[in-house]
């Protein structure tokens, strides 16, 4: 057996009796995944409408790239991840499902609300609103998904679930252009904004709320730890705060370059907005959904053997990535960067399923939905909040040097921290044996 591996705890050690009616059936599991990774797909839909639709909104409004760093990113994220935290904490206590609900409802409606602005303030207000929104919906959500799937199935069915994004991105990029060509960008706010209220209302009918802590024991699950005592367990695993800077650093290129994207796409290899939005629906999505479900289930095959593996497969994702990128930034030949694009979307999206499976590993059941909320809270403050803004911003400081390349060349600088995304999940791979071991209450075999 490999060193520094840990024999799992017979199952009946490990789980709580559960009732008949929480004795789910396989098909119904996969009925809730499906709903769920909907709801998440709308998430990203929701949001990647405003990236599609930034250079048309650019040029009536006026706007720097800057501004647009801040409405797509920073702006955002900070309400995101601000709201995000007590809503999760309240998740722990309380009816995930109907949180999940009303996040969906007014994201969405706000997403509709976005069309009818009138100048940039009120498009920032609305986009804020959507960030309120979105904040409850992903850390009950994967509160729910660890109660619905054993351990070894967690990472798949997490990756699976965060697969959404994937599929988001590729509807909002696809039907964004589309819209936006033919009724203008206000109009496409508003088409893609309604269909998530109606989700919301199946999503209570026909999605049951799980017994928390179906496959942990009794005593993991009787306590109703405070805000305090879930940072304290958090303070103590090292693994942790080395996984959520990996992913912060990862999704600082994935948005900082990846909202960019299409303005790249249309500024430096002249396709139009319509085109724009179908191959990168078919780029983005596609590859990320891809890359999304391989990482989730090589770390379930993987991490049987060695559990450090949760910290390598996004490590080996990152380093595929990193190289290619460069040529995808800086070849003229469209048709070549976009294939070579599709290809290293799929390492660079390795990492996300992993890295939550891993983090709700290392804490009791009532502390998953805040740890969720505290692993996004990093992940976005530092990704998406930072990510676009800062790139926006070196375009526009690299304007008068670099001329029509400026934006070009800051996204090239965005892709050099991929070197800090890797050195973070190393990290993460010398310590995630020994906290996943302290949460289990055996001996380290450090």
């Amino acid at each position: 057996m490999p060193e520094n591996t840990e024999i799992p705890a017979p199952a009946d050690a490990r789980s709580i009796p559960a009732r008949p009616e929480d004795d789910y059936s396989t098909a119904y599991k996969n009925f809730v995944l499906l709903m769920l990774t909907l709801v998440y797909a709308f998430n990203f839909i929701d949001r990647q409408i405003l990236v599609i639709l930034q250079e048309p909104i650019r040029i009536d409004m006026g706007l720097s790239d800057a501004q647009l760093g801040l409405l797509s990113g920073f702006t955002f994220a900070v309400i995101y991840v601000t709201a995000g935290i007590p809503i999760a904490y309240w998740a722990d206590r309380s009816n995930r499902r109907n949180i999940v609900a009303i996040s969906l409802t007014v994201w969405s409606g706000m997403t509709a609300l976005s069309g009818l602005v009138q100048n940039y303030g009120q498009l920032l207000l609305a986009r804020i609103g959507v960030g309120l929104g979105e904040a409850g919906g992903s850390p009950p959500a994967h509160s729910m998904i660890s109660d619905y799937y054993p351990p070894e199935k967690r990472a798949t069915a997490l990756a699976l679930y965060t697969s959404g994004i994937y599929i988001g991105i590729l509807l909002g990029f696809a039907f964004g252009g589309i819209l936006a060509e033919a009724f203008g960008w206000r109009k496409a706010f508003m088409i893609v904004g309604i269909p998530g209220v109606m989700l919301a209302g199946l999503l209570v009918l026909t999605v049951r709320e799980p017994l928390r802590g179906r496959w942990d024991s009794a005593a993991a699950n009787a306590d109703r730890p405070s805000f305090k005592q879930t940072m304290g367990v958090l303070r103590q695993r090292r693994s942790f705060w080395y996984f959520a800077m990996g992913c912060a650093l990862t999704s600082f290129i994935a948005y900082g370059n990846g909202n960019f994207l299409p303005s790249f796409l249309y500024r430096n290899h002249g396709m139009s907005i319509g085109d724009i939005g179908l191959v990168l629906s078919l780029v983005s999505g596609v590859s990320g959904a891809m890359g999304t479900i391989a990482g989730g289930v090589l770390a379930d095959k993987l991490t049987v053997r060695d559990r450090r593996w949760y910290a390598w497969v996004p490590l080996i994702g990152g380093a595929l990535a990193f190289f290619p990128y460069f040529y995808v930034l800086t070849s003229g030949n469209t048709t070549a960067i976009l294939v070579v694009l599709f290809l290293l979307s799929i390492a660079n999206s390795l990492y996300l399923g992993s890295s939550i499976a891993v983090s709700h590993a290392m804490v009791p059941p009532r502390m998953r939905a805040l740890t969720s909320a505290v692993l996004f809270f990093i992940l976005n403050m530092i990704g998406l909040g930072l990510g676009p803004f800062l790139t926006g911003l070196n375009s526009d400081l690299l304007a008068s040097v670099s001329g029509e390349d400026n934006l070009r060349h800051a996204m090239l600088i965005t892709n050099c921290v991929g070197v800090l995304a890797m050195l973070m999940f190393f990290k993460a791979s010398q310590h995630v044996i020994h906290d996943l071991n302290a949460n289990s209450g055996q001996q380290s075999g450090q």
